[in-house]
Order: C-alpha cells, then sequence, then structure tokens
C-alpha cells in the first residue's frame, strides 16, 4: 500500500538514497531539520526543553496526513569538537521529531542511530547495551535514550543502527581506499575476521523496509551483516591487491594506545575505532531484518565498482 512519509534529512548523505530508495512507491516528502544546540547532556534536561522548540510551519504542516516519519537528519562528524551542535543534532532533534509526529498522529518513526552506540562491544546486536567513547557517540546513545525514556504508546518508534556506511565520495571511504592501495594496507592475523561495514544503497534499502513492512519491527534494529572481512575490504577497495597480515598481539597493543591518545585528544578517538575495525572487525549479530526476509540489493560487487572508482595514492 502506498504510503505518505515524511523524510527529515532528505537531502543528506543517507537521507537522499532513503528517498531515492521510496520514492517509487511511495509519496516521500522531504523536510529540513532545524538547527539545534542544547547544553543538556541526559533525557530529563532534553525533554525539557522540547515544549519551547517548534518545527517550521511548512514541516509542521507536512506531518498532517504522515503515514510514516524518518529521521535521517543529525551531525555526522564524529570528529567534531562542537558538542552542543552534536548534541542538538543527534539527540534533541529526534526528541522534537517525535513530539511533532506524535501529535500529528502519525503511527510510526524511523530514528536513524549508528552502531557507535555499542563501539567496541564483541558482538553488535539489538540489545540496550550501549558503550560511549566520544561526544559523538554519546550524542549518538542519547538520542536513543530519549526516544526511549519519552515512552511513546501511541507510535511505534524503531531506531535502526548502521554500521560504517560506504559510497562513492564519501571521506571515510575514500581514505580506506587510499589505505587498501598502499603499502600500508594491513590487517590482523588471521584476516578473516568480519568488519561492520554498509554500502549506502543497501542501508537505505533497510530504512525503506523499516518504514514500510507490515510487520512491526522492535524496538532496535541493527543492520544485518553484509559478509564483509577485513581482509575483503581491503582488497575490494584496494582494487584486488591482498593486505599484509600483521600480529594480532601487535594490532591490539597500536589500538590501545591510539584509544588512550583518544582520552586527550578527542578525533583521535573515532579514528582510533576505525582502525580497530579496520584491523580487528568485529561481530554482528542476527537481524531482525534478515530473520523477515530482507536482503541487501547490492552484493560483494558493489564493494569492487566502489574500489575501482575510488582513486588511490
Amino acid at each position: 500500500m502506498r504510503k505518505r512519509i515524511v523524510l527529515f534529512g532528505a537531502s543528506g548523505f543517507v537521507g537522499g538514497a532513503v528517498r531515492a530508495a521510496l520514492s517509487a512507491d511511495h509519496d516521500v516528502i522531504g523536510v529540513v531539520a532545524p538547527r539545534l544546540s542544547t547544553q543538556a547532556r541526559d533525557c530529563g534536561a532534553l525533554l525539557a526543553e522540547v515544549p519551547d522548540l517548534e518545527l517550521p510551519a511548512e514541516t509542521a504542516t507536512a506531518l498532517a496526513g504522515a503515514d510514516v516519519v524518518i529521521n535521517a537528519a543529525g551531525d555526522p562528524d564524529a570528529s567534531s569538537l562542537d558538542e552542543g551542535r552534536l548534541y542538538g543534532a543527534n539527540a534533541l532533534l529526534p526528541a522534537l521529531v517525535l513530539e511533532h509526529a506524535r501529535r500529528a498522529g502519525v503511527r510510526r518513526l524511523v530514528h536513524v542511530s549508528s552502531a557507535v552506540v555499542q563501539n567496541d562491544k564483541p558482538l553488535l546486536d539489538d540489545s540496550e547495551e550501549m558503550r560511549g567513547f566520544s561526544p559523538y557517540s554519546f550524542s549518538k546513545i542519547l538520542g536513543e535514550q530519549v526516544l526511549r525514556a519519552a515512552g511513546a504508546k501511541d507510535i511505534d518508534v524503531v531506531r535502526y543502527r548502521p554500521p560504517s556506511v560506504h559510497a562513492a565520495g564519501r571521506r571515510v571511504t575514500r581514505m580506506v581506499a587510499k589505505i587498501a592501495k598502499s603499502p600500508l594496507a594491513t590487517v590482523a592475523y588471521p584476516g578473516d575476521q568480519p568488519t561492520p561495514q554498509a554500502l549506502l544503497p543497501n542501508v537505505a534499502s533497510a530504512i525503506a523496509c523499516l518504514a514500510t513492512t507490515d510487520e512491526l519491527p522492535p524496538p532496535v534494529v541493527h543492520h544485518p551483516t553484509e559478509g564483509v572481512t577485513v581482509s575483503s575490504l581491503m582488497i575490494d577497495l584496494g582494487g584486488g591487491r591482498p593486505p599484509r597480515r600483521i600480529p594480532r598481539w601487535m594490532a591490539k597493543r597500536l589500538v590501545a594506545m591510539a584509544k588512550l591518545a583518544g582520552r586527550l585528544h578527542r578525533p583521535t578517538a573515532a579514528n582510533a575505532r576505525r582502525v580497530e575495525l579496520l584491523w580487528l572487525g568485529q561481530e554482528q549479530a542476527e537481524s531482525w531484518l534478515s530473520r523477515i526476509g530482507w536482503q541487501p540489493p547490492v552484493d560483494r560487487a558493489g564493494w569492487r565498482a566502489l574500489g575501482e572508482g575510488t582513486p588511490g595514492q
């Protein structure tokens, strides 16, 4: 059945792909998210700010009669030092969107969170166990917590957690491809460990599924594994060049040192986490999306194509 879907962040990296994935079969209304900043760092303080905030009149009008709202807006800069903006975009905005979606009688809200909320948890899953390690990760955690604390019984709220998302032109993708095509292409032994990475079209497809499925999604849905290993990522983005394997103990020690440095220099924390995923990887539990039969539309050939289209050194 054709649905009326209001999409926050429709012009952004993820939002633009979601709009493309939905537009053929549904009526998608893209709206611009307001720029917010906050000094609140807990759910109570954030929720206390919501009654004093309003969405632009055209956005409130767009919500009238909507079946689903997707919040794909936020600040994705994991290295940002502007904490007020991070918490405004990633924590206060979700609370504001939820409040106005409820007022409009919307039945489902899909909030795009991030696997970063679980940090280095050995197994990424759909649990409420979250581990912050940087202002960015804490802002995403608070965004999830405030939605849960709001206690929205009259609307289904789904928090979707994609892992590292890749596409042509994205800075992190260019960075990984540059490493993969250089002598620095290395992975920790044995090299077949999975790493949570996703292609943008697959993330958009997953969000579209959560927004339109007749099944009732659980409160948290993490992105399914796309079968990527630390070695396959280097090979595909490196144009077929296999990485060198370094001792696992060495990789762990270097990552630990980088994380320690990240406590003193916060942008280093985000880079330390990226290196950890590239070297050591991380397991992913079975996703609810997989259990209902969803499959990523783009397979490994998409990774190879991405590598071929990304410049090296």
